[in-house]
């Protein structure tokens, strides 16, 4: 059987812990390599962390000369976490293309991307626009296969306070009864879900797409 070599970054949080754990768990996976800007505090046989500034984030992938066949990009932040607009778009946009990009220059054909629900680069809305820009830069780099999620509310541990989050995470339960039909790509969802879909998609041929709550959950049904 032939082994895959994964790349990730966003290791630390949501979405990018459920994802280093189940690639780490996989039998498809002899070696995964966790792109983060401090040490992971996590060991295990398979797992190799390579420390970098991500602002320098191609020449540290280029420089330790490492070999991929896949890119799994959980980055991601808030306009309030990051403290404005400027740093948001450095982090979502700047950090996530130049990783799909070093990903490639390392030799990775298949890469996914965790992006937003309501992502376009035409959007009126700044963090959805942002999103779609990113979504755009990535799709135009020629994986043979790109795949993007695009999740609602992601439910989960976090590990660290977000009011306004908690409040929409609380509600979920209810304001997916009434979201139905188109409204169905809105609805909350368990950030384990969209990790074990972005590892689905990956493990297969599938051509490139985008990924909504219906298909994310179908994925992992």
């Amino acid at each position: 059987m032939t082994k895959t070599t994964a790349l990730l970054a966003g290791a630390t949080g949501l979405i990018g812990n459920h994802l280093l754990e189940m690639l780490l768990a996989s039998p498809t996976h002899d070696k995964v390599i966790a792109l983060t800007r401090r040490p992971l505090e996590r060991s295990h046989d398979k797992l190799s962390n390579l420390v970098a500034d991500f602002d320098q984030l191609e020449e540290a992938v280029r420089s330790s000369g490492i070999q991929v066949d896949e890119g799994y990009c959980a980055l991601g932040t808030t306009i309030k976490k990051a403290g404005s607009k400027e740093a948001f778009r450095k982090v979502d946009f700047d950090y996530e293309t130049a990783f799909a990009r070093a990903a490639q220059a390392a030799g990775a054909t298949k890469f996914a991307l965790v992006s937003a629900v309501g992502a376009s680069a035409r959007s009126s809305i700044f963090y959805s626009r942002v999103k779609g820009e990113t979504e755009r830069a990535v799709r135009e780099m020629g994986f043979a296969s790109c795949h993007i999620f695009q999740p609602g509310v992601l439910l989960g541990d976090r590990g660290e306070s977000r009011p306004g989050e908690q409040l929409a995470v609380a509600l979920t339960p209810l304001l997916n009864l009434g979201l139905q039909g188109p409204m169905k790509k809105y609805r909350g969802i368990e950030a384990k879900t969209v990790a074990e879909a972005m590892v689905a998609a990956l493990a297969t041929d599938r051509p490139s797409a985008i990924h909504q709550y219906k298909a994310m959950i179908k994925a992992t049904a």
